[in-house]
């Protein structure tokens, strides 16, 4: 059910922890011309890939007023009150992000400042039809909102009906967002990035979705058209677990990852002895068998994940720095000791109480991070995210002056002499 690696020598870490290589130039191959056909036809292109990938007749693109207002009638009080509580707990984390940047005077007549402005156009792409990923529209939507963007738009998929599921609706009504579109897949995107008749163009395109929908974000954003939150690819834990965790735990945490997707990520690093794994399997054997749902896409992610057993916590430690996952479990004695080493991962949870569940949906923290190794580079989506910083500078004739010298050597040396003197004819 999973692969066993017992004290791999060091130069085997990266060929053992390696994701899954997608086919990049077979993906293209098929999206470039959807991009292509929705950008020359627009909605009639839209409509038709619909009827092809989703298997309905759209006659309305955008989403009613009447169909939004419906929503909440359509799913359970019960539901509600969940939304609330995890809306209260994102916005208030995400709220602590704004801040005013100071002006600084950086010498006598010379001053310099940033302004934070709030991107004008943003698109999300939210997966839906049999999973709709309400959750999304919340960790999206709030700093969405927070950061001050005032035109937000959403695509997500139909269900078999034809209809948006109620759930994203009522979420997407509550955070505040109304302008929702019933299109998936690149389609969807190429539509955010190009502008049809009923969707209008966007300057950045932010969301999860499959294979398709993230090389159309690769491909719009490398073409100049719109820039995106982050490389992404399917979804990944690692758990860095010692004799201090909870076997039952660590299988449950492993089986949530698997059920994202067989294309999931998952891999459970431990310097524990073969008694604790073996704990680890039985739960796993367990809980599995006990699973109600998804049990095909499960068993098959699970077979693509790895148990790697290291001699300590500091081998473990830099092993996960170098695969830098999404999402890291440190479940050890000193969990938030061992936190303190980690330089590479979308988002920490420590210890035996704090499940990846917890901050996929409610906690407070966000759940759209870099996949594939991105983490090295890239953070999860925050209210920065959602704006631009512009630099301002005021010079009197004064300050100008104290520098004058500095610019000019510098200028001369780079060959750049009107600079130069565009410097001089204001002080002669």
């Amino acid at each position: 059910m999973i692969q066993v690696y017992i004290h791999p020598p060091q130069k085997t870490w990266k060929s053992i922890s390696n994701r899954n290589l997608q086919n990049i130039s077979y993906l293209r191959s098929l999206v470039v011309p959807i991009i292509d056909n929705v950008k020359t036809y627009g909605d009639i292109a839209l409509k038709a890939y619909t009827r092809k990938y989703d298997h309905i007749n759209l006659k309305s693109i955008r989403v009613s007023e009447e169909d939004l207002n419906k929503s909440d009638i359509k799913i359970s009080n019960q539901l509600k009150k969940s939304i609330e509580i995890a809306y209260h707990n994102i916005k208030y984390f995400h709220e602590k992000q704004l801040h005013d940047e100071p002006q600084i005077e950086i010498s006598k007549g010379i001053s310099c400042w940033r302004k934070t402005i709030p991107i004008e156009k943003i698109g999300f792409y939210i997966p839906g039809g049999s999973a709709p990923l309400l959750s999304t529209v919340l960790m999206l939507g709030i700093p969405g909102k927070l950061s001050g963007c005032k035109n937000i738009i959403l695509c997500t998929p139909p269900d078999k009906n034809g209809e948006v599921h109620p759930s994203i609706l009522y979420t997407a009504k509550y955070v505040g967002i109304t302008h929702i579109y019933k299109v998936g897949g690149a389609q969807s995107i190429a539509a955010m990035a190009y502008g049809t008749e009923s969707i209008p163009s966007v300057y950045k395109i932010f969301g999860p979705g499959n294979s398709y929908v993230t090389i159309a974000k690769q491909i719009v954003s490398q073409k100049g058209r719109v820039s995106i939150d982050m490389p992404a690819g399917p979804s990944e834990v690692a758990i860095i677990a010692d004799d201090t965790a909870n076997p039952e735990y660590v299988a449950a945490d492993l089986l949530s990852q698997s059920e994202h997707d067989t294309e999931s990520y998952t891999i459970l690093v431990t310097p524990n002895n073969q008694s604790w794994i073996n704990k680890v399997k039985e739960e796993l054997k367990k809980q599995f068998l006990n699973t109600s749902s998804k049990q095909n896409i499960i068993e098959k992610s699970l077979k693509k994940s790895k148990l790697i057993i290291l001699r300590s916590l500091d081998e473990c430690l830099a092993l996960i720095n170098q695969i830098a996952p999404e999402h890291l479990i440190i479940n050890c004695k000193n969990a938030s000791y061992w936190g303190g080493k980690v330089i590479n991962a979308g988002s920490v949870f420590l210890g035996n109480y704090s499940p990846v569940s917890a901050g996929d949906y409610a906690s407070g923290t966000n759940h759209v991070l870099p996949t594939y190794g991105y983490a090295k580079s890239y953070s999860g989506i925050s209210v920065d995210s959602f704006v631009k910083k512009i630099t301002f500078q005021k010079i009197s004739k004064k300050g100008l002056k104290h520098l004058s010298e500095c610019i000019s050597v510098l200028s001369s040396e780079e060959g750049l002499f009107a600079h130069k003197k565009s410097i001089n004819i204001r002080i002669k």
